[in-house]
């Protein structure tokens, strides 16, 4: 017992150490800037301000209608929100197609643009990227990713097929302004993409990956990775938040809680599905009331959510396959 609680102790230590307010203290992290409802805050070592809450992309084609979404989009740009997420393979390209629509008008200029792509190919990679800015209409997205880092190869592929080459020759011609790269799986692939990077000389702007209550006990991005992108000066994007909806169905903590968690890391985004105007709502109420968490609120927090944690079960994207994209559709990787 006491091994477990000197362990509990040393990773809230860890936790805090990384927390918004300890690295504003130190001066490694600019401090939030407010306006209305919503907080901006610095993507990584750029001069970039960005939303700290971002548009998640899959969620915007969840509406009955393309109109609806569209309206759903600019309400949230209107109102605040800079950072839009997507993917290439999102409904079979119908996120960015509706996103695309919604950028018209004046709106394309008024965001922080980033989508993903699967290929683990050369001439792959080149093809989704192009596809990936025809159907958002824009001739560049702010930040490109490579999407699903989920496998301990994923970073070999990565750097040894010629993925990493087509992203710097896309960057150079204009189409993309930074590079990142995302995983739910596992910090382990995470660690082993830095790694790679390193051996290659390549630096990534952006890392995304599940950052939400439960991950704190449970094979911990938070703990093992979000040190080493702070060090390195890496965009920390968090997802998964809500645990695609499971922590706050499962009355674990409510969808608020799971946002401020997320926002008290030194996350530059924190990506929130939100598919109607309600969900905008929380979102926004989530931002503006949101207060570095102090030390016994975050052991508070951590140890009433710590027994749904242990076993994995509400991370499904950690422990099955039901959210790996690439595994179901293996094609997508071609």
């Amino acid at each position: 017992m006491h091994h477990i609680e000197s362990t509990r102790r040393r990773f809230l230590d860890v936790l805090g150490g990384i927390s918004v307010a300890a690295l504003v203290a130190k001066g490694l992290m600019a401090a939030d800037e407010r306006k209305g409802d919503m907080i901006y805050r610095k993507f990584g070592n750029t001069n970039e301000q960005v939303s700290a809450i971002g548009l998640g992309g899959y969620h915007i084609g969840v509406p009955a209608s393309k109109d609806e979404s569209i309206r759903l989009i600019r309400t949230a740009i209107d109102r605040g929100i800079t950072f839009l997420d997507n993917s290439w393979d999102y409904m079979d390209g119908k996120c960015e197609t509706w996103m695309g629509e919604a950028l018209r008008d004046g709106y394309r200029q008024k965001v922080f643009l980033m989508t993903k792509f699967d290929s683990r190919t050369r001439a792959g990679s080149a093809r989704q990227i192009d596809e990936c800015l025809q159907r958002l209409q824009t001739d560049h997205v702010d930040l490109m990713q490579f999407h699903e880092n989920i496998r301990l190869e994923d970073p070999d592929r990565f750097f040894n097929e010629g993925v990493a080459e087509t992203m710097l020759d896309a960057k150079k011609a204009g189409k993309m302004r930074y590079i990142g790269f995302t995983g739910h799986k596992d910090p382990i692939v995470h660690l082993r993409m830095l790694e790679e990077a390193q051996a290659h000389n390549f630096h990534f702007d952006a890392a995304q990956m599940p950052l939400n209550i439960l991950d704190a006990q449970f094979r911990s991005f938070a703990h093992q990775v979000v040190p080493r992108l702070v060090d390195q000066s890496i965009a920390v994007l968090a997802m998964k938040t809500l645990a695609s909806g499971a922590i706050p169905s499962a009355k674990i903590a409510t969808a608020i809680e799971c946002l401020h968690y997320a926002l008290n890391l030194p996350t530059s985004v924190v990506m929130n599905g939100i598919p109607s105007l309600q969900a905008l709502d929380q979102a926004f109420e989530a931002a503006r009331t949101f207060r570095p968490l102090s030390q016994s609120e975050l052991s508070a927090l951590l140890s009433r959510t710590r027994e749904a944690a242990l076993s994995g079960r509400y991370e499904a994207f950690k422990t099955t396959q039901v959210f790996d994209g690439t595994s179901r559709s293996p094609q997508w990787m071609a």
